[in-house]
């Protein structure tokens, strides 16, 4: 009955996940092709086990990594963004526009000030227009003469125009405060409900994708002066699939396309190559060349503000905010196992809805209590955070997602790629590994997570997603992941026990608070439940809540229980961190 109620609770949000045609702008509820979303377009069948086969082609119908991103970057090149008067006619904007070419798709969003995203079907079209916008004049300032792809819409007779204005839908670029996702989480009928309410609510939109993706493509036409053959891509939470609305944009300047360039033209009885600086090491070179395209962005780059070089860290960087999105920016170079840490996780978000719906929910859980925080420092990281919950899910019976090793025997000869001596090989095709035969729902999933973590022991094991088990520590940091690719890294060495003991500790009330929760009462009482209760911050009134309600609870089986995830108990939770 409880497959059931989920199922059809489930259900009611299929309207709201459908994927719908490429290429159209879509209401904020719907999820988008190629967008983090994708995943999502299941997510009704997949807690629910009565309705096995409905589910036969998720993995069949979803584009490779590589092609995600090729598709994405060629979509950005024919992609402009225009800065619009606070009343304008939309239809006579797009009518001015369609006279250099056709436009494919178009949305609008606000960030200081209304900006509209237009997508053209070619790229010649993007020259036209450029051909007939004039240069701003020089009255106060004097302009730095680049031609990028942002303009400026103005009306020549503003008072009389504004009267011909239209209302324009602006498409959201942050997610809802979490008070106000709590409030919606109340109306929901089961704990995975309310899962996938935080899901569609707080993922990337197709427009963000498409935002995030144009300005890794305006950065390009920087790098392009220099560098011809290069190409910026985005990385991490922008492309993984697990990115939510607000985050930075990671991008990394790719020089892989000059390399094979090079190696095309060693074929045949002579060799030609380019006369180039040589410099003594790789971190020199990526150094010199970030601080090139850093000083440009600065001095040239429309909208690139607050730009700091960053050379001397261990990934040297440039950062910068981009002013018309409103975007973080990181800019690094070369950085190809962060790509492929990106790939693997986008693998694992494709491959079952649950996976994302969970890892949403607990890292916003996870942000509530100050487990993480967007500032560096010895907290527990999003990324690790990440990996706990698919290790969690490798270690579910039967597991939910493959262990790398098991990804890397799927690979063929395409997908075998080793980076600085370290194997980075894992099958590619989605369509290659087998669908999960477990049916677990959200709810048993979550609950069992914190209970999971909450009695890990931590002073003795590590966490490893290549093999998808426990093994022993190899050194003495509090929390050892191991780097899925680079082995002899631990992704999670900058916390602390504090930090640990913490995370440990909000993860066994968590785990007492979902096992005890009167869902009926509470709703009568009109007071949060489920997953909304865990967005709350626990304080000393929780604490006397949780107190109260082991009064008059007569089972010693369920007191042991209770025992060993209560608070109050430091010996069980000094052992489990290792203290």
């Amino acid at each position: 009955m409880a497959h059931r109620a989920v199922g059809r609770a489930l259900s009611l949000l299929r309207g709201r996940l459908r994927l719908p045609g490429p290429g159209h702008g879509q209401p904020r509820g719907h999820v988008r092709p190629g967008s983090s979303g994708a995943a999502v377009q299941r997510a009704p069948q997949a807690a629910a086990p009565e309705e096995p086969g409905e589910d036969a082609e998720v993995n069949t119908g979803k584009k490779t990594f590589t092609e995600v991103q090729t598709e994405r970057l060629e979509q950005a090149e024919r992609t402009v963004l225009i800065k619009c008067p606070p009343k304008l006619n939309e239809n006579k904007l797009l009518q001015y526009l369609s006279s250099h070419g056709n436009i494919k798709s178009h949305f609008f969003f606000e960030n200081r000030g209304i900006h509209a995203l237009i997508e053209f079907s070619e790229k010649n079209s993007i020259a036209s227009l450029q051909d007939a916008i004039g240069v701003p004049s020089a009255a106060e300032y004097h302009v730095v003469p680049f031609k990028s792809r942002l303009f400026t819409f103005m009306l020549k007779n503003p008072v009389s125009q504004a009267a011909e204005e239209t209302p324009l839908h602006l498409s959201p670029q942050f997610h809802i405060p979490v008070k106000d996702l709590i409030q919606k989480l109340c109306h929901a009928d089961s704990i995975s409900s309310q899962m996938y309410i935080l899901l569609n609510e707080y993922q990337l939109t197709d427009e963000n994708i498409k935002l995030r993706y144009l300005v890794c493509s305006l950065v390009r036409d920087f790098a392009h002066a220099y560098f011809p053959d290069s190409t910026v891509k985005p990385f991490g939470s922008s492309v993984n699939t697990f990115g939510k609305l607000g985050c930075d944009v990671d991008m990394f300047l790719d020089f892989r396309d000059t390399q094979k360039h090079a190696a095309k033209m060693k074929k045949g009885p002579f060799e030609m190559e380019y006369q180039m600086k040589r410099l003594p090491s790789e971190r020199l070179a990526t150094q010199k060349i970030l601080s090139v395209i850093g000083d440009c962005l600065d001095n040239f780059g429309p909208g690139c503000v607050s730009v700091q070089k960053i050379l001397n860290a261990r990934c040297p960087l440039v950062k910068f905010s981009h002013q018309p999105t409103g975007f973080q920016c990181d800019l690094s170079v070369s950085n190809s196992i962060a790509i492929k840490s990106s790939e693997l996780l986008y693998i694992y978000g494709c491959l079952d809805s649950r996976v994302r719906a969970l890892v949403f929910s607990v890292r916003c859980w996870a942000r509530v209590h100050g487990l993480t925080n967007s500032i560096p420092g010895t907290w527990i990281t999003n990324f690790s955070l990440t990996m706990m919950v698919m290790f969690f899910l490798q270690r579910r019976s039967p597991p939910i997602i493959p262990t790398l090793d098991q990804l890397k025997e799927l690979a063929d000869q395409k997908d075998k790629l080793v980076i600085g001596g370290y194997d980075c090989s894992f099958v590619s095709d989605l369509s290659k590994i087998k669908r999960t035969n477990n049916t677990e729902t959200l709810d048993v999933l979550l609950g069992d997570f914190f209970e999971y973590y909450g009695n890990f022991d931590f002073r003795r094991n590590s966490i490893n997603l290549r093999k998808g088990k426990e093994v022993n520590k190899p050194e003495s940091s509090p929390l050892y992941i191991w780097n899925p690719f680079e082995q002899d890294l631990n992704i999670s060495k900058n916390v602390n026990q504090p930090q640990l003991e913490k995370f440990v500790a909000m993860a066994r009330e968590s785990a007492w608070i979902l096992r005890k929760e009167e869902k009926a009462q509470q709703m009568i009482n009109k007071e949060p439940w489920g997953l909304a209760a865990l967005l709350i911050p626990f304080g000393k009134s929780n604490s006397n809540k949780m107190k109260n309600r082991m009064k008059g609870i007569g089972s010693e089986t369920i007191r042991n229980l209770l025992d060993s995830l209560k608070l109050n108990n430091p010996n069980s939770l000094q052992k489990a961190v290792g203290k």
